[in-house]
């Protein structure tokens, strides 16, 4: 059975531009990727849990936003790993200063026998719709481009 992710897009509009809110993963491996390394803010469900809960869920732990208002769903992803991503988009704000993420503890070095403690996400920043596309993982540009749509629809 494939591992499914849920997250949420956070997006706002801008004058005439649509931004989202991306997130940069933390830890030693990330600390010098950027482009098309960051992602929408997600995780793993716990088994039998709402995927738009666990959405919610998993963006509180990753940035400390409490997500509420009008979720709208876009279409599941397929990553290259097989993993599952469920994501809604949300419309609203978020100054990346207030970023609070849980951490993660690792060995690291590697072979040093020392434990370390990294936030699980490292800094959060908001991109128009297509510096974002440049940033995010590949496997997530999908999200961009549907909600990209979305948004052109309504104006």
């Amino acid at each position: 059975m494939p591992k499914i992710s849920a997250g949420i897009i956070l997006y706002r509009l801008n004058n005439s531009d649509t931004e989202v809110l991306l997130v940069h993963p933390g830890g030693p491996f990330w600390v010098k990727k950027n482009m098309g390394s960051w992602s929408i803010p997600k995780g793993e469900i716990e088994p039998e849990e709402d995927l738009l809960e666990a959405a919610i869920r998993e963006t509180k732990e990753e940035t400390g936003i409490k997500s509420k208002g009008k979720f709208i769903a876009l279409s599941p992803l397929k990553q290259k790993s097989g993993k599952i991503i469920h994501a809604w988009a949300l419309q609203g704000n978020f100054d990346p200063l207030d970023l609070k993420s849980n951490s993660f503890e690792m060995i690291w070095p590697p072979k040093s026998g020392k434990n370390n403690v990294f936030p699980e996400i490292d800094k959060a920043a908001w991109f128009p719709l297509k510096e974002a596309k440049l940033r995010i993982v590949p496997g997530q540009i999908p999200f961009i481009t549907e909600l990209e749509n979305l948004v052109n629809r309504w104006r």
